[in-house]
Parts: C-alpha cells; sequence; structure tokens
C-alpha cells in the first residue's frame, strides 16, 4: 500500500477547498434549509441518521472492489 505523499501547495488547495464546500453547504443549510418542508416522520428520520451511514458503505465497498481488481 503506497502512502501519498503531497506537497504543501496540494494540502493547501485541498484544505481550501474543503473550506469552501463547507461554507456552500453552510449557508444552503441556512438559507435554503428553511423552505424545504420535511414532514417529521419516522421514516424521514431514518434515512436522514441513515444516509450516510449506507453512502460510505458503498463507497467503500466501491473502493474494494476497485482494489481487489488491480
Amino acid at each position: 500500500m503506497a502512502i501519498a505523499v503531497l506537497s504543501m501547495k496540494d494540502q493547501l488547495s485541498f484544505v481550501l477547498k474543503v473550506f469552501l464546500l463547507s461554507v456552500v453547504i453552510s449557508l444552503l443549510i441556512k438559507y435554503v434549509g428553511p423552505f424545504i418542508f420535511i414532514p417529521a416522520t419516522s421514516v424521514n428520520a431514518l434515512i436522514i441518521v441513515l444516509f450516510p451511514t449506507v453512502m460510505m458503505a458503498i463507497a467503500l465497498a466501491w473502493r474494494f472492489q476497485a482494489h481487489k481488481q488491480s
């Protein structure tokens, strides 16, 4: 397993991209979120809670399959 060594410029670029994405998501939640109507049901709560975990599991499984094939 190779460890990627990033230069300082690459690291700063990555941190800035993550920061900007975080700001955009935060502003969307603050200003657009109140206009989105999501009923308070147990199904919606389960979807909201489990969605990130399911997406991460799919991403890791996809990555595992790609690594296994190469």
